[in-house]
């Protein structure tokens, strides 16, 4: 038996004998024949291993970053609760040791994101998440969002669609679309401010107030009146909200214009907070008892599906809107 040594020596004298040319080049041609049938019958195989690595790669959720989960849960546990939160609640919530839970409040507190009001170790949102909050353009992502179903809400119903949010008292209009299949169709309104008190999408945008919500914003202030029909009471228009609460949806019947009415319905966010309205606008001519009930059901079938946009999880939440529930038959009535 030859020994380690004996046999290293020999492997390089095997190593320094040179090789004929003829037969180095069959050598590489001998290897290139084996390699492409090995290419040629794994090809099929090593192509399905490929598109099955794909797809399970495209199966596995990415990993979520423990560190950040922890900080955002943090964040809400605070922002839920009316009350300065105490850092043994939020090691509680957490269920981690108190320096870590600490360590993260403390690094969202140096940054602006939450405060001690009374110097200890009680905490509330901070300034940061005011100012994030005024700097987004909220508006912009809601007609990104609601958008395609503005088209389909005015397509399936043959009126001018619009999307709305409430600013102080007033309604603002930031987007619509106009069938074209009427020859009367009222105006878009994009960009134009409206009285809450007396308009659908007003109605809509208050349906969560109360008579004392609405005491708070109204003040002393009279209700303006534009039609006969107008509402003019705070009473009567917590009556209102109650209704859409109820219903789901809000009218108005030439409340605020003498020859339009309108149906609308709001849109609400995860919390179920309403941040916006959706709703068609019509000429009294065309908006008849039954056509507006079916109007109605339009509306509110679009306003579910983009609140279920808006409240599903952030895996699934890829601001795209399938509208397709709405395009059967163009205005039907």
């Amino acid at each position: 038996m030859k020994s380690i040594k004996e046999r290293d020596e020999a492997v390089t004298s095997e190593a320094r004998t040179p090789v004929p040319r003829s037969r180095a080049t069959s050598l590489k041609a001998e290897r290139n024949d084996m390699g492409t049938e090995t290419v040629d019958r794994g090809h099929q195989s090593v192509g399905a291993g490929a598109k099955r690595a794909r797809v399970r790669r495209g199966a596995v959720e990415t990993p979520l970053v423990q560190s950040v989960e922890r900080a955002l849960s943090l964040l809400e546990a605070v922002a839920g609760s009316a009350d300065p939160v105490p850092l043994a609640r939020l090691t509680e919530i957490l269920g981690i040791d108190p320096s870590s839970v600490f360590r993260l409040a403390n690094t969202l507190k140096r940054r602006g994101f939450l405060a001690n009001p009374n110097g200890r170790k009680h905490y509330v949102l901070g300034p940061a998440i005011w100012r994030l909050s005024r700097e987004y353009d909220w508006s912009g992502m809601l007609i990104s969002v609601c958008r395609d179903a503005v088209k389909a809400l005015a397509t399936r119903t043959g009126e001018t669609a619009h999307l709305a949010v409430r600013d102080g008292r007033e309604v603002f209009f930031i987007d619509h679309h106009a069938s074209g299949d009427q020859g009367i169709i009222v105006p878009g309104q994009t960009g134009k401010r409206m009285p809450l008190h007396c308009t659908a999408h007003g109605k809509s945008l208050l349906a969560d107030f109360g008579l004392a919500e609405l005491k708070a914003l109204y003040g002393s202030t009279p209700l303006q009146r534009y039609t006969p029909r107008t509402c003019v009471s705070l009473p009567d228009l917590a009556k209102a909200c109650t209704s859409v609460r109820g219903h789901g949806f809000s009218m108005d019947d030439r409340e605020y214009l003498e020859d339009v009415s309108c149906v609308a319905a709001p849109i609400r966010d995860r919390g179920g907070l309403v941040i916006g309205s959706i709703g068609v606008s019509a000429p009294v001519t065309r908006m008849v008892e039954v056509r507006r009930s079916v109007l109605a059901q339009h509306v509110c079938d679009t306003a579910r599906h983009i609140n279920a946009l808006l409240e599903a999880s952030p895996a699934d939440n890829t601001l795209s809107y399938d509208a397709s529930f709405l395009l059967t038959t163009p205005n039907e009535s």
